[in-house]
This record gives C-alpha cells, sequence and structure tokens, in this order.
C-alpha cells in the first residue's frame, strides 16, 4: 500500500517558509542578457500595482535602456564602508531594514561585499531581508553557482571567485532570462554590453558561440531542476503519491544474472539522452544469501560499472524484489525504470511469476524500459547451499519429529489422539527457523508420516480409513508447509534486518574512532583494522612521505609489496582510479587498491587482499565505498588541520616581516635624507660633478626603495586615509611626468589625455603615486628612444587612464600575479628594485575605490591601465 501521510521533512521546509519573504532570482547565461532590464521591469509593474518597491542596489553598467527604468523607483543610498583608510560604498542592509517595503530589488547576487560589512556575501544580506519578511528580486549569472563553477572553467577557461551555494537557489523561484547566442554577440559588437575594446577581446575568449550555448544550456537545466525540486517538495509535504515528473530521475533494477553489464550500459545512454540523474539498485533478499560466487561477482562488476559511468549507488532490504524495487522507486519518485528481462519457460512463469509484469501494474505513471539480457538456461539460480548442509538441517529436522512423536505418545492419554497434530507442527516451525525451508519441508513430510503412522487408525500402517482422518491429514499437511514457509521467510528476513542493523552499527563505531585520533598514523591504523575485522580482509594504507608513496599501517601484519602490487598503488594515486585486483588496470597484482579521493586530491590509498576470492564481496560493495569514503573525509580533516596551522604560522611571521619592513623603511629614511640634502650642497659649493650626480641619482632611487617599503607596510596594516577631491588627470599627468624628466629623457613622451575629459575622484598624493610607479616602469623597460604613451578615454563604464610603452611586453599568464607583491617577471624585476611598484600601484587603486590591470598591446609592448568607475566621475551638465 502507497504511503500517503506528509513528509516530515517536506513540512518541516513549508514552515521555515512561513514568515519568510519571497526570493526571485532572474538568471542568465552571461553578462548582457538582460537580467537587470526584466528585474527593472517586474519591479515597475509591481509598483504600479500599488506594491511597496525600493531599489537597494542597481547595477546599470551604463546603459541608456536600464538607466531609463530606474527613474520611477526610490532608491536607497550606499553606505560608507570603512576597512582601515579604505572607504568603499555598499548596499545598505540596516537602512533597507529600516525602511522594510514589501519588495525590494537587489542587483548582482553573487556579489562579495567589502572588508567591514556585516556580512561577507551579498546573497546572506538578502537573506537576512528575507528573514525580516521582506520580498527580494535578484540577478545571478549561471557561472556564479557553485556546483557548476568547475563545469563552467572546464570549457570557458575562466573562474569566477564569486560563488553562491545551491542551497539558496533551491528556495528561490528562477526566472531564465534568455537570449540566443547570436543575438548576445550582435548586442556585445554594438557595445551595448562591453566598450568596444573590451568587447573584442571578449568575443574572441568568453563570448564565443559555443561557450554560449553551452553557457545557455546549463542555465535551463538548472532552473529546470530547482522546479523539479520545489515540485517534489509541494508533493511531499501533501503526502500525495505518483512520479509528478518536472525531470527526469532514473532506476536501474541490477541483480545477478548475466547480461548485467548491457542493462548498465543502457540506461547510462537512456540517462544521457533524458539529461537525468540515474541511480543502480541492488535489492538485497534472503535469496542473496544463497547466490554463488559467480553471482556475486557479475553483481560486483555491474555496480563497479555503474559507478565508473556515474550512477549513484544504492542498496535496499527486502522480503522480495519486487517489493524493495517499488519501495525505492516511489521513495525517489523515479519517472523511469530499466529492467533486464531474460527469455524464461512457460512453467517457470506460471511457477514464479514475472517481476516485470508485476511493476508494471504495481506502478503508475513510470516509464518501464525493459532491456533483454542471457537465456533462461543461464540465469538458473545458482546455489551455494551443500548437501551436507541440507542433510545436517534435515536429519535434525527428523529427529524433532521423532522427539515430538514420543513426547505425544507420553501426553496421549492426557490430551487425547485429536490434539496430536498440532504437537507436530513444533518440529516444523523449529526447523525453518534453524535450517531454512528445504529442511522444514522434509520435516512436514516426516511429520505428517509420523503422525499417520502413530496415530491414525489403523495404527502403525500408512493406510487411512476413515474420510476424517483423510481431511485431518491433509489440513495437516497444508498447514505445515504453510507455518514451514512463513517460519523460513521470517527467519530470512530477520537475517537480511540483523545484517543491516550490524552494518549500520559498525559504519557508526568507525566514524567514532576515526573522529578519535588526531593523527595521520592513528587514522591510518583504526582504518585498516577496522575494514580488515568488518570485511574479513587484509589491508594496507599509502601515503605521500615526500614525494614516495611508502605504507604506514596494515591489518592484520604489514606486508611487502611486490612491483606489481606497487605499480597498482602508484597508477591509483597518480590517477584516482581502482587498479589491481578484479579492476581494470593492473589485475595482475595480488591487491586492490583504491584511492582515498577528496576535494583537495587523493591523500592515500587503501590496498585489499583476500586469499582465494575476491577482494570485496559484492554484497559488502556499498559497505565498503563507504567506510572508504569515512576514510578520506577522516584524512582531508587532518590536511585541513595542518593547513590551519599553517597559515597561522606564516601570519605570524608576515606579522614580523611587516614590522621589520616599517622598521627599516623608517629609520633608514631619515639618514638617507641627509645623504641627498648632502649631495645637494656639495652640487652647490663644488659644481655639478659625475660622482656628485650619481651620488644624486642613486640616493633619490634608495629613497624611492624607503618609500616603497613604507607605502607598502601602511597598505598591508590598512593605515590609509584616503582623502578624495576633484581631480583633473592632464595636470596630475603632468606633475608625474615632470617629476621623472630624468628618467623619462631617453624616451618620446605622448601625453594623449583630452582637455575635454571630466574631473575624476581621487587622492591627488597616492594618484600621483601610481602614475610615477607606472611611468618609471615603462621607462625602464622600453628601449631608448622608443614612444610611451599616456591616454584617457571617456568610456561608458568609467574613464581609464592608461601607460602604453614598446618594450618586450609581458610573458603569457603573467597578468594575473604582475601586482603581487614581490614579483618579479622570467628573472626580470618588472615592479621596480623591491618589486614592490606595482603591488602599491593596486594597493592605493583599490584604496580609492579604482581597478588597474595590465596586458599586452595588439601590436608590441605592454599596457598598465587604470579605471575609474561612473560613480567616482564629476558628471558635467553636457553629460
Amino acid at each position: 500500500m502507497t504511503d500517503t501521510r506528509p513528509s516530515p521533512d517536506a513540512l518541516l521546509k513549508a514552515a521555515r517558509r512561513e514568515g519568510r519573504g519571497r526570493l526571485k532570482i532572474f538568471l542568465g547565461a552571461a553578462p548582457g542578457v538582460g537580467k537587470t532590464f526584466e528585474m527593472l521591469r517586474e519591479g515597475a509593474e509591481l509598483l504600479r500595482s500599488g506594491t511597496d518597491v525600493v531599489a537597494g542596489v542597481i547595477e546599470t553598467h551604463g546603459r541608456a535602456d536600464t538607466d531609463r527604468l530606474t527613474a520611477p523607483f526610490e532608491i536607497l543610498p550606499r553606505a560608507k564602508i570603512v576597512h582601515g583608510a579604505h572607504t568603499l560604498e555598499e548596499f545598505d542592509l540596516d537602512a533597507m531594514l529600516a525602511r522594510h517595503p514589501k519588495v525590494a530589488l537587489i542587483d548582482e547576487f553573487a556579489h562579495t561585499n567589502a572588508p567591514g560589512s556585516r556580512h561577507p556575501k551579498r546573497w546572506q544580506d538578502i537573506e537576512e531581508l528575507r528573514e525580516a519578511g521582506i520580498d527580494v528580486l535578484s540577478t545571478l549569472n549561471i557561472q556564479h553557482v557553485e556546483s557548476l563553477n568547475d563545469v563552467v572553467a572546464g570549457f570557458t577557461r575562466v573562474r569566477v571567485r564569486e560563488t553562491v551555494p545551491d542551497a539558496v537557489l533551491d528556495d528561490a523561484e528562477i526566472e531564465v532570462v534568455d537570449v540566443p547566442p547570436d543575438e548576445l554577440i550582435a548586442r556585445l559588437k554594438e557595445g551595448k554590453v562591453y566598450i568596444p575594446a573590451e568587447a573584442t577581446r571578449a568575443l574572441g575568449h568568453f563570448f564565443s558561440k559555443s561557450n554560449l550555448s553551452a553557457l545557455r544550456e546549463l542555465a535551463l537545466r538548472r532552473a529546470a531542476q530547482t522546479v523539479d525540486r520545489h515540485l517534489l517538495d509541494h508533493v511531499a509535504s501533501l503526502g500525495e503519491s505518483g512520479t509528478w515528473a518536472g525531470g527526469e530521475r532514473l532506476v536501474v533494477a541490477v541483480g545477478d544474472q548475466p547480461g548485467s553489464d548491457v542493462l548498465i550500459r543502457s540506461a547510462k545512454r537512456l540517462a544521457d539522452a533524458l539529461h537525468a540523474s540515474w541511480t543502480a539498485v541492488v535489492v538485497e533478499t534472503p535469496r542473496s544469501a544463497t547466490l554463488s560466487a559467480p553471482a556475486r561477482a557479475r553483481m560486483a562488476a555491474a555496480l563497479d560499472l555503474a559507478t565508473g559511468l556515474g550512477a549513484t549507488i544504492a542498496t535496499v532490504p527486502a522480503g522480495n524484489v519486487l517489493e524493495g524495487l517499488c519501495a525505492h522507486i516511489r521513495e525517489a519518485r523515479a519517472t523511469a525504470v530499466v529492467i533486464g528481462k531474460s527469455r524464461r519457460s512457460w512453467w517457470f512463469e506460471l511457477r514464479h511469476g514475472s517481476v516485470v509484469d508485476r511493476l508494471v501494474r504495481a506502478l503508475d505513471g513510470v516509464a518501464i524500459h525493459v532491456v533483454p539480457v542471457a537465456e533462461a538456461s543461464e540465469t538458473r539460480r545458482e546455489t551455494p547451499t551443500t548437501r551436507p548442509i541440507l542433510a545436517r538441517g534435515s536429519a535434525i529436522g527428523l529427529a524433532f519429529v521423532a522427539a515430538s512423536t514420543a513426547l505425544s505418545q507420553l501426553l496421549l492419554p492426557v490430551v487425547g489422539a485429536d490434539a496430536i497434530d498440532l504437537l507436530y507442527l513444533l518440529p516444523v516451525i523449529a526447523t525453518a527457523t534453524l535450517y531454512g525451508l528445504r529442511s522444514s519441508l522434509i520435516a512436514s513430510v516426516g511429520a505428517a508420516l509420523a503422525y499417520n503412522f502413530f496415530f491414525l487408525p489403523p495404527l502403525y500402517t500408512l493406510t487411512i480409513t476413515d474420510p476424517h482422518n483423510v481431511v485431518t491429514l491433509t489440513v495437516f499437511v497444508i498447514v505445515a508447509v504453510v507455518a514451514s514457509q512463513l517460519a523460513g521467510q521470517v527467519r530470512r528476513e530477520a537475517n537480511v534486518g540483523a545484517r543491516t542493523a550490524t552494518e549500520n552499527a559498525a559504519l557508526a563505531a568507525f566514524g567514532q574512532r576515526l573522529a578519535g585520533v588526531s593523527d595521520e598514523n592513528g587514522t591510518a591504523t583504526a582504518t585498516c583494522e577496522e575494514i580488515a575485522a568488518l570485511l574479513g580482509v587484509s589491508t594496507i594504507l599509502l601515503a605521500n612521505r615526500d614525494g614516495r608513496h611508502v605504507a604506514i599501517a596494515a591489518a592484520p601484519s604489514m606486508v611487502e609489496l611486490s612491483p606489481i602490487d606497487t605499480a597498482a598503488a602508484e597508477w591509483a594515486f597518480d590517477r584516482g582510479e581502482v587498479t589491481g585486483r578484479d579492476s581494470g588496470t593492473l589485475t595482475a597484482s595480488e591487491w586492490q587498491f583504491h584511492p582515498l579521493k577528496t576535494a583537495l586530491g587523493v591523500l592515500g590509498v587503501l590496498g585489499v587482499a583476500r586469499e582465494g576470492g575476491d577482494p570485496i564481496p559484492a554484497d559488502k560493495r556499498v559497505l565498503f565505498s563507504t567506510l572508504v569514503g569515512q576514510a578520506a573525509l577522516a584524512h582531508e580533516r587532518l590536511q585541513l588541520e595542518a593547513q590551519a596551522r599553517e597559515v597561522n604560522a606564516l601570519k605570524q611571521r608576515d606579522d614580523l616581516r611587516a614590522t621589520l619592513l616599517s622598521s627599516i623603511g623608517h629609520d633608514l629614511k631619515t639618514p638617507l635624507t641627509a645623504v641627498v640634502a648632502a649631495a645637494d650642497e656639495l652640487a652647490v659649493a663644488h659644481g655639478t660633478s659625475p660622482a656628485t650626480a650619481t651620488l644624486k641619482s642613486e640616493a633619490r632611487r634608495l629613497r624611492r626603495v624607503f618609500d616603497d617599503l613604507v607605502e607598502m607596510t601602511r597598505i598591508e596594516a590598512g593605515a590609509l586615509v584616503v582623502k578624495r577631491e576633484a581631480t583633473d588627470l592632464t595636470d596630475a599627468v603632468a606633475a608625474a611626468a615632470r617629476d621623472l624628466r630624468a628618467e623619462l629623457a631617453r624616451h618620446r613622451l605622448v601625453l594623449d589625455v583630452p582637455p575635454t575629459l571630466p574631473l575624476v575622484e581621487a587622492d591627488p598624493r597616492m594618484l600621483h603615486h601610481v602614475l610615477i610607479n607606472l611611468l618609471g616602469n615603462a621607462a625602464k623597460f622600453a628601449p631608448a628612444d622608443t614612444d610611451i604613451v599616456i591616454e584617457g578615454r571617456r568610456t561608458p563604464d568609467g574613464l581609464t587612464l592608461g601607460v602604453l610603452d614598446q618594450g618586450p611586453g609581458l610573458p603569457v599568464g603573467s597578468e594575473a600575479h604582475l601586482f603581487d607583491r614581490f614579483t618579479r617577471v622570467d628573472g626580470n624585476d618588472r615592479t621596480g628594485g623591491t618589486g614592490l611598484g606595482l603591488a602599491i600601484v593596486q594597493g592605493f587603486a583599490q584604496a580609492m575605490g579604482l581597478r588597474v590591470s595590465a596586458a599586452n598591446r595588439d601590436d608590441e609592448g605592454s599596457a598598465f591601465v587604470v579605471t575609474w568607475p561612473n560613480a567616482l566621475i564629476r558628471r558635467t551638465t553636457s553629460e
């Protein structure tokens, strides 16, 4: 019978949603598809209907059409976040909570907040708004979804650092904002997404048609997945039965019959065609205990194949295959089932029936895909129950019958002949409970014959003359057979339940033991000993020690691995694959090696071996996989703890280094200033000589080095105080060029900064330092008599100021690390004598709210660009 009670978990989810604000996410495949536009359009409709709507953060990116849509809304001012000397602008969470509108519009769901904000991520701000009962509309690109981050990076070669947990999306309403790739590329070329220069680079990299098509498919599929999960939660909360297929879910039934590999591959092809998740299910029935070694091997091979093809493995204990399979299908709300069917004789199906036919009758709304497998002659049940075991059970059962006969003779005068038949049920039930159905059937026959021979007239013959006694004996035989059948079934089901309970207890004990050790050797020893004891195998665990893979624990005792065993273990380390005996690689090894894989990589390799048999029996595969997973997590915990300790030590050393640099910078700056003053006095008193000029030049260079050290320590300590004011870039560039006239004397300086550029917000001292470092860097590496160009440009997203040289350029791939401290490229100091120049440039730029980037020019040389966003540009009335 189908359980129609509401799911407690689903009801709990629904209860949590009560009183919380609704979240709607406009999901897009890429920037420029119109997510913000759609969010503002829906917000405007709500506003016209009388709903209280307030805009918290809207990023129009200079797009005129989008900017016009913001006019009707009340837009909250952004909060000023002070981080050391930095003053940054972020979404004002407290102001929105105080305003408490019905709906809040908050762009860029995956945004990382500035240091000092209450929450590190904007999605956490939105969760707090929802807890306060405020509905939120937000936007998100598919590459920011945590589970898809690696997938997107794999084909776009771009990895985003701002991600959102999948669980947050599962609680949201998703609307996909979709634009065909050709249309988005056309918009990009027209400058509606990025400025022309950036658009050209984007078209050659992220915004290729193939990338956009793949991102589009991911967005549509992720939205469908969320809808499917919402549907399942809803029907579970109502207790309704059925599959409710908002998305495809596939189950393949794996048995011990030949041809299971065909079944698994068919299920994989179907799952790929349906874009469905799939599970390989093994129903563990009382019959499982009687399977032969070849049957167990076939089942193990099928499970290994399913795991390798990406299936989830599940083991379901049940009284029979149909019961367990139907229960799992209903629990998983599967939409399709793949099951094998062999050609059976009519006599077999008459006696046993067809699982496929009964499955069709038992399930409504589930597609059942039947795959032909091997002939019935190949799939006959193979029972390892030996004749001695059957003979012993039968003999003991007949002995029970004899004992019951003797007891009945003694009790005959007391209870009479009519009640004696009930006493003969006792040995039948006892035999079924202790030795199974076959022995109990033999005992039933013996009990019927004994009852007839000793207690039905004529006595001591097998002849029955009274019709009443015929009926009595017939009923007795039927009752005895049924009782033995039921007792045997109860015994088998109890054995299955006891085995499952034992495995669960073993897993719990294993987890507790791993939690109690805090070093790698102790964890390895616990892993080997527990697995060896639970599965009856020999175990060995290898770990990486200074680039070598050495055994650190084993059970029951340490063994010496042969060369082929060592090669198999090395392969498991390098490839993260199962190797050795009964695997697909280096099968000549006596051991089977399993990698302990985690997000940190392969942390170890566990080897298992069994004399004269499979390393892991088929009925223990799921248990073993769980044990290996727990062992891998325990080793990962140790690695993370060690890394945390290393990070703490590095932080202490970094603090000491910062203190030392600050001390050097301050203590040496004063005597160096005196040296520069003395050199100036010498030049005035005795005239400028080559020695005096060298003294002054090198003293000035040393002073800049110490200035860099002091400024770097101030940046790291957060001690910068930004004093923004309206700045004319023409004047700023001229001042920097004047201070570096000696260094720039060998080059042609081309100033391409239009005087019509608007004023920008900047700290004049910091901006001067930024330009000094960029111009000095260009002068150092550009060949003599080449151009150094300073160009300023107004863009839809802001304003850029670039320093372009004709030097050797930057090595490919170095752009991302060029602004790190003490960075040098190919043995050259591209960042000045200390390797701090560009790190200081980036620190000052970030403090002022600017962005700085480096790239190679199309012809030759490099380009360093400082970008002001629109928020830091003084707009004129003409704009």
